[in-house]
C-alpha cells in the first residue's frame, strides 16, 4: 500500500490529477501493486502564497519551475532495480501525461515495516495476529 504525496508548482487540477495517474501507473506496472491500491495527496503551489525550494542544477540536473516531488512511502522488500524501474517509469509517464519533463520529476522513497500502517478503525490492518 503506497502512499504517495505529489507536490507541483503551478500545477491546477488536471495537471495534478495527469500526474497522480503517472505515479499510480508506474507504482502498478514497476513494482506491481493492485490497481485498486490508490491513496494519493496532490497539492499544486502557486509560487506565491506557498512555495517549493529546490536547487536547480543539483546533480547535473537542471530543474525550473516545472518541478514535481513524489515522495512515496511503502511497505519495505523492493529490490534496487524495481525502485530504479520505478523512477524511470514515474518520469515517462509524468511526461507523457502531464507534460513535465523527466529532468523537473523528483522521486524519494521511504519503507517501512506491516506494523507501521493503520487503514481505519485503529486497527493495523497488516500487522500479524
Amino acid at each position: 500500500m503506497p502512499f504517495v504525496r505529489i507536490d507541483a508548482l503551478g500545477a491546477g487540477p488536471d495537471r495534478l490529477d495527469a500526474l497522480g495517474r503517472a505515479v499510480h501507473d508506474a507504482l502498478v506496472e514497476a513494482i506491481g501493486i493492485p490497481p485498486d491500491d490508490r491513496f494519493q495527496v496532490l497539492t499544486g503551489h502557486d509560487g506565491t502564497r506557498s512555495t517549493l525550494r529546490y536547487d536547480d542544477g543539483y546533480l547535473g540536473v537542471r530543474r525550473d519551475d516545472e518541478l514535481v516531488f513524489v515522495a512515496i512511502t511503502m511497505r519495505s522488500g523492493r529490490t534496487a532495480a524495481m525502485k530504479q524501474a520505478l523512477y524511470r517509469r514515474i518520469a515517462e509517464l509524468a511526461h507523457e501525461y502531464a507534460g513535465t519533463e523527466p529532468r523537473n520529476v523528483f522521486v524519494t522513497v521511504t519503507e517501512n515495516e506491516p506494523i507501521d500502517w493503520s487503514f481505519g478503525d485503529g486497527i493495523a490492518q497488516y500487522a500479524e495476529g
